[in-house]
């Protein structure tokens, strides 16, 4: 799928244009012949920072997104750049390159809020790109994260144990990489050297006093602190002489300084080994179209006045792809029949057991394609489409036989009747030979091979249409008594009715076996759905265990530095996901 990524370099994925945020039709088509998973890296950070740079290099370039060298912000609303990844098979790296944050051009920071939201929303890492060190001021210009809780929704609807929405946002937010440019200080702390990681966490220490601005001092910390899974920090050297920043498209890393050109190799190396794969609630791995249909459904949410939201944004991702899916397994299946099948069948249990198998095959092509498909909607018109199928196949066999068998009829019994019309039978003894002759070509009739289910009701219908033909050979008959003419004509009438018996109890058996097929259709959909929703079932475990395993080291720190309140309302959050770990699973019915 690698083949299919043709980007020579980026393309805006959303415009940010006057005040007002525009997806592109173009980088969605680009997205849309990525079937492939796709990790995504998201930098956001003040303009004039060097966030295009990194980007480039992520790239394996030096010339891409828009550097600059002035003082104002090149880059406007969401640039993207998709690449092989370098490091994954089969995958693909989605770079997004974020506006610079506080452009006074721009006069409007909700706009830059928005940017921030999106980055976090559409990323599998997030890189925050700061020059110098971790102030004070650092931390006032990443106001943005403690804005997310107003820009942000992880659920449509409010927890009834009124535990805030943001407690769930540590389960689907990215990982958080801090990159800190033209870095100057020494790695030191109370005279011992510390890693970049080390400072990271020293500098999200909180301040333990009450005041405004204690609050103010631990609001940015406590977000970054709670809201992602996995925190790293990198730092920078300067490039180069300043002078010179304005040319480092065209520079060569041997013009760069060394310590520059080796930070940056390490920075993209943890890039491509640890950036995961972007992946959605219920384990859903992202690929291109699935991340297009992400971007406009929070572009619309935004435009629209609404928040963003990741519950709504994944159950209209469902919604597309489950609808697909029911195409693509009844696709399956019409594909599967006509290898399958050869109509007329013997029987109706030859066509209902070819049926059942591919069903089978069916039910688990949706299964391996839909996710969140509440109250199984989908599932039930995948059903009642396969339902409507196979009573399509059951006509279209009856049909098949009810042709074969009124040919072969016609092309065995042609020249009786002709020899009838010729009066050959209208003579003294003609009705013996008659019969007898009737007999060899049912005979004939009966051992040609595939006539289907309707051989018998077609060979009872084509007799009877030839009774009053029958009769007259009877009547003129001269050798035969009144009484044996009376007697033959009970015998025929005898002979009917025993067929229509046979005929009567082949359509009860015929009937029982479709009832059973239905019972056994239902029970297939049940077992692949139950199948289904405990994988689903481990699968959220899976996250809320990590989630909660994130809680509790959050909590111990808290209680180790000595915050309780922080720690008594993170212990709400924990004890109520806890609760949802424990919920009984109810076996799943379709109905």
């Amino acid at each position: 799928m690698a083949s299919e990524i043709h980007m020579t370099g980026p393309e805006c994925l959303i415009e940010n244009a006057n005040r007002r945020l525009l997806v592109n039709p173009k980088a969605l088509k680009i997205l849309s012949a990525i079937r492939q998973p796709v990790v995504v890296v998201a930098i956001v950070g003040l303009y004039r920072t060097g966030k295009s740079y990194l980007m480039n290099k992520l790239a394996g370039k030096n010339k891409g997104f828009s550097l600059g060298s002035t003082v104002q912000s090149h880059t406007k609303g969401i640039w993207m750049w998709c690449v092989p990844h370098p490091e994954k098979p089969n995958h693909t790296l989605v770079l997004l390159d974020t506006e610079g944050l506080g452009d006074v051009e721009k006069g409007d920071n909700q706009n830059d809020s928005w940017i921030f939201a999106l980055a976090i929303l559409l990323s599998s890492t997030f890189v925050y790109n700061s020059m110098g060190t971790i102030s004070q001021q650092a931390m006032d210009q990443l106001h943005y994260v403690t804005e997310l809780t107003d820009r942000i929704r992880a659920r449509s609807s409010p927890d009834v144990d009124e535990v805030e929405d943001s407690a769930d946002f540590v389960s689907f937010f990215p990982d958080f990489v801090w990159t800190l440019r033209d870095f100057s200080l020494d790695l030191e702390a109370e005279g011992q050297s510390i890693t970049a990681d080390e400072y990271l966490e020293n500098s999200l220490k909180l301040s333990k006093g009450t005041s405004p601005k204690d609050k103010t001092f631990n609001m940015p910390r406590l977000c970054i602190r709670k809201f992602f899974p996995k925190k790293k920090c990198f730092i920078f050297d300067r490039p180069t002489h300043r002078k010179k920043l304005g040319q480092l498209e065209e520079l060569c890393d041997d013009e760069l300084d060394p310590e520059f050109v080796q930070q940056a190799a390490v920075f993209c190396s943890y890039i491509f080994g640890n950036s995961k794969t972007k992946t959605l609630s219920g384990g859903i791995k992202v690929d291109g179209p699935r991340l297009g249909t992400l971007v406009q459904t929070y572009v619309n949410a935004i435009n629209s006045g609404d928040l963003p939201c990741m519950e709504n944004a994944v159950l209209a991702l469902a919604e597309i792809e489950n609808s697909a899916a029911v195409q693509k397994a009844i696709a399956h299946y019409d594909q599967q029949m006509g290898q399958k099948l050869q109509l007329p069948t013997e029987t109706l249990q030859e066509l209902l057991d070819v049926h059942r198998d591919t069903e089978k095959e069916t039910i688990e092509v949706f299964m391996s394609s839909s996710f969140k498909d509440i109250d199984q909607l989908f599932q039930k018109e995948l059903a009642a489409q396969l339902d409507k199928k196979r009573e399509d196949f059951c006509n279209q066999n009856r049909k098949a036989s009810s042709d074969r068998c009124s040919a072969l009829l016609k092309d065995i019994f042609s020249p009786l009747e002709e020899d009838v019309k010729q009066g050959i039978y209208s003579k003294s003894g003609g009705y013996r030979l008659f019969i007898e002759k009737m007999q060899e070509l049912k005979k004939k009739y009966l051992q040609e091979p595939r006539k289907g289910i309707q051989a018998d009701e077609i060979l009872q219908e084509y007799l009877k249409s030839k009774e009053s033909m029958t009769d007259a050979i009877l009547q003129t008959d001269q050798t035969l008594s009144e009484k044996e003419k009376l007697i033959e004509v009970e015998r025929m009438k005898a002979e009917c009715a025993q067929a229509a018996a046979k005929m009567l109890e082949e359509m009860q058996i015929r009937n029982q076996q479709m009832m059973e097929q239905k019972e056994k259709s239902y029970q297939e959909h049940v077992k692949q759905l139950t199948e289904k929703m405990e994988r689903e079932r481990a699968q959220l475990l899976k996250e809320q265990e990590r989630t909660l395993a994130l809680k509790l080291q959050e909590q111990s720190r808290l209680l180790q530095e000595g915050f309780q309140g922080e720690q008594r309302r993170l212990q709400n959050e924990i004890q109520n996901l806890q609760k949802d770990m424990n919920r009984p699973i109810y076996p799943c019915v379709l109905s």
